[in-house]
């Protein structure tokens, strides 16, 4: 059984089609999926369509984020939709053909039924942070869904576990590793990646809001010395002498 933690894919429904496909999930691999499905990318709801086709070939941990808290709170809720129209709410509105009554209650139901976190016995996964002197029951939703990372991590949770957020963007495709918290919100929806991470051995497999797969920038650098190898060999290779 392989398993594999995804960022944050705000909507990049391609990015998440090519994701899954160099992934290739067999039934018994478990993807975990840390929240903020909708908004600002192009395509919330196929994001949403894939997510729910792909629960059925493999198993699947879905986090809720704050992103789906606010577009329940506007669509069920009564809540005001100003903070979510300008948080990227309009390219969900969009996808679903331009109101919130079109989307089908299937999805509605997939978002009422993500988790708040994923504990295991050695990670915690959660959308955006923790108090590392609580446990995650007795954990704030200000913290859980809406406290961005600073530049001073915080310290190791007290159960000692990993854990695992999205929801702070990381700039370069970069994902922010510090041991004891990792950080793979690798700002898909701008101008980066949408990351997983094989939990076994750390690979990453990374592929941008266009659906093109990142490359190994070391296999990349060899492939480029191979070629200009290959170009200096033709060039001073020695001509062929016209017979006398």
């Amino acid at each position: 059984m392989r398993r594999f933690v995804i960022g944050d894919i705000h909507g990049c429904a391609k990015a998440l089609r090519s994701l899954i496909e160099a992934i290739d999930p067999q039934a018994d691999d478990e993807l975990i999926f840390l929240g903020d499905y909708v908004d600002r990318g192009p395509d919330s709801r196929n994001v949403v369509d894939q997510l729910l086709d792909l629960k059925e070939r493999c198993r699947v941990v879905a986090l809720r984020g704050n992103h789906e808290i606010m577009l329940l709170g506007v669509a069920l809720g009564g809540m005001d939709d100003t903070i979510w129209m300008n948080c990227g709410g309009l390219a969900t509105v969009t996808s679903y053909g331009g109101s919130l009554r079109k989307i089908p209650e299937k999805h509605i139901a997939f978002f009422q039924e993500l988790l708040t976190y994923y504990e295991t016995d050695d990670e915690i996964f959660v959308h955006a942070g923790y108090e590392p002197h609580l446990s995650m029951r007795e954990q704030s939703d200000d913290i859980i869904y809406w406290t961005h990372l600073s530049s001073d991590v915080p310290p190791p949770h007290k159960s000692g576990k990993r854990v695992f957020v999205g929801h702070t963007p990381q700039p370069f495709g970069q994902v922010l590793d510090a041991e004891h918290l990792v950080c793979i919100d690798t700002y898909c929806f701008g101008n980066g990646y949408l990351t997983a991470m094989d939990l076994a051995t750390g690979d990453l497999i990374q592929v941008d809001r266009h659906g093109f797969v990142r490359r190994d920038p070391l296999a990349d650098f060899f492939e480029q010395i191979e070629s200009i190898w290959k170009w200096l060999r033709r060039l001073v290779r020695p001509k062929p002498t016209k017979a006398e």
